[in-house]
């Protein structure tokens, strides 16, 4: 895990028990590894800053955004926050909530794909990892490696 200010812990817990809609139907998805069975941490510190959803194993950081962040002053801190995540090794995907409201499973897509992506699929069965995922890029749902 990474290093993170640690007032920001009460913040997180905050936001997470405040979540937007397109969070929380975002959140249904991730939890409980359903997605290639890569556990999904909501509203996790990283440094000096809260992520909507972070998956450790696969270093990917997914954001949902409003509207404000078509803002100029949004769409610059977005950037100066992408660029240190990234320099954290860290992939980030962003999504608008209307995206994830109304292309749910699409998004989902683009989420199995990166985590395929992004993780030697050797590790998607490392001994300990006994969940089913419920949502895979391949036609047999039993293996992720196919």
């Amino acid at each position: 895990m990474f290093r993170y200010d640690s007032n920001l812990k009460q913040v997180a817990r905050g936001l997470r028990n405040g979540m937007t809609l397109s969070e929380q139907l975002l959140w249904s998805r991730l939890r409980g590894r359903q997605i290639q069975g890569i556990q999904f941490y909501r509203q996790n510190p990283i440094g000096v800053y809260i992520v909507d959803f972070y998956a450790p194993k696969a270093k990917l950081v997914v954001e949902v955004d409003g509207r404000q962040h078509l803002e100029l002053d949004y769409r610059e801190n977005d950037a100066s926050r992408d660029a240190y995540l990234a320099g954290a090794g860290l992939s980030v995907l962003r999504f608008s909530n209307t995206q994830v409201s109304q292309e749910l499973a699409t998004v989902v897509t683009i989420i199995a794909k990166t985590l395929l992506d992004r993780i030697n699929p050797a590790q998607l069965l490392i001994s300990g990892n006994t969940y089913q995922p419920t949502h895979f890029l391949t036609d047999n749902p039993t293996s992720p490696l196919s």
